[in-house]
């Protein structure tokens, strides 16, 4: 990587975020599709694997891009948001896009923009926004390099989302809860209406465990459309999972096949629940849910899979884990997948949230798991003030303390644990947070020497 080319990438970011940033949604996925069209429709030269849910969507992206690469495939995945920088978002055989590719790609779309741009002003409308360039983006990223297979993850909902310009083979959908309701709705049916917006005609579904309003939807949404439609704990299922070094082993019913004793790389039920519906899909992709995939190459696509920011092992004495938990269900199986895969007494929680998500509801599941919370805020205009959430904290009868900055919060939490035994720490609460914990744990070195 060329210092030259970084720049170049950094130029990129820097021109997209002088857009409106990626919260500011409208639904008006013609803006996106007008762009791609004057770009010849670039979405359209590969397969697509299309993501949509309220939790997990990401670690169930990954896991389906490991197991697609492992069959030879070229891969590209899209998901969002960054941990610590933007390129992350933009994945070519399972690296980075490079800095010279998205410059390139950039190249290519800016000339457009402006069209764009100039057609929506004459219309009275605002102009192309911060997420929808970035999905053009990569879309024409992975048409240059160019891939067989594009794992795609929605932005937010479904219908209306930027991604939803492409045409998904296979639409996944991850376990549906209540999410962004200001957005899509203050009801499951509602929100899975959204969500469901991914099925295209004749599409195959695949779709975790989900609340019977939500089952509902997407059946009769499925119907519709004339795609088939499989669901976990009936025509594919985790049905073993066990505690291993560095992960766990799982056994899962697929559609074509039952795979025992599989390696995963990582922790928590939830994540081989992920396992099971990323098998699911690449079983619907490469031979419409018939075919089984090949032990070697199941054994190579889960081996190799990694969640960054998902119960991730940042620190060792102290332990320190990092997991995003933005929302109330993934605080809980946050809380789940800690008490099943680590032999703790006491957990100190570093705590930082957004405004727009449920910190109450964040706080309510993790209270039961927490000896000691350190409120803290994400660094972003978005966020919670520390006071605010050391008051929910305090509600739940917790112990707190408030430290405005992530660093000091993180300090405080690892001498808390370093003080006493069989203690260790959880930073958690938000996307942006866990990006900040993991470039603040690899410039102090955390681990100092230790790796899992």
């Amino acid at each position: 990587m060329s210092e030259k080319d970084r720049r170049r990438a950094d130029r990129v970011y820097e021109a997209l975020l002088l857009r409106q940033g990626e919260r500011w949604v409208q639904p008006r996925v013609e803006r996106t599709r007008r762009v791609l069209e004057l770009l010849d429709d670039p979405q359209k030269t590969y397969r697509v694997v299309h993501v949509t849910g309220t939790n997990g969507k990401t670690s169930t992206s990954r896991m389906i891009e490991s197991l697609v690469r492992a069959h030879g495939l070229r891969t590209g995945m899209f998901t969002s948001p960054h941990l610590e920088r933007f390129t992350e978002r933009i994945m070519i055989d399972g690296e980075p896009v490079s800095d010279a590719a998205i410059a390139d790609a950039w190249d290519e779309v800016e000339p457009i923009v402006g069209i764009v741009d100039a057609e929506l002003a004459a219309a009275g409308d605002a102009p192309l926004t911060f997420f929808e360039l970035l999905t053009v983006l990569a879309f024409v990223a992975c048409a240059d390099a160019p891939v067989d297979v594009l794992v795609l993850e929605v932005g937010m909902g479904g219908s209306w989302d930027s991604t939803n310009t492409a045409d998904g083979d296979v639409a996944v959908i991850a376990p549906i809860d209540l999410d962004h309701a200001d957005r899509l709705g203050d009801t499951i049916q509602e929100i899975t209406g959204v969500k469901a917006g991914i099925i295209k005609d004749g599409a195959s579904v695949v779709s975790a465990h989900q609340d019977p309003a939500a089952a509902a939807v997407l059946r009769e949404v499925a119907a519709r459309r004339g795609a088939s439609i499989a669901f976990e704990g009936e025509e594919f299922a985790l049905t073993d999972d066990r505690l291993a070094v560095g992960g766990q082993v799982i056994t899962v019913r697929g559609l074509a096949a039952t795979y025992e004793e599989e390696y995963l790389p990582l922790y928590g039920q939830h994540q081989g629940r992920n396992a099971a519906l990323a098998i699911a899909a690449v079983e619907s992709l490469i031979g419409a849910g018939s075919v089984a995939i090949a032990g070697e190459i199941l054994a190579e696509g889960l081996g190799q899979v990694t969640s960054p920011g998902r119960l991730q092992l940042v620190g060792a004495d102290p332990t320190v884990i990092v997991d995003a938990a933005h929302n109330p269900h993934g605080a809980r199986s946050l809380v789940a997948a800690l008490r099943e895969a680590f032999d703790f007494d006491e957990w100190g929680v570093v705590l930082g949230v957004l405004s727009d998500k449920d910190a109450a509801g964040i706080v309510a599941e993790l209270a039961p798991l927490a000896a000691h919370v350190f409120a803290t805020a994400p660094d972003s205009e978005r966020a919670n003030d520390a006071d605010a959430i050391a008051d929910l904290v305090e509600a739940a009868g917790v112990g707190v303390t408030v430290h405005p900055e992530l660093a000091d919060a993180a300090e405080a939490a690892r001498q808390w644990a370093a003080a006493g035994d069989r203690r260790a720490v959880v930073i958690a609460g938000s996307v942006v947070l866990a990006g900040e914990a993991l470039t603040l744990a690899a410039a102090e070195g955390w681990k100092s020497g230790w790796e899992a």
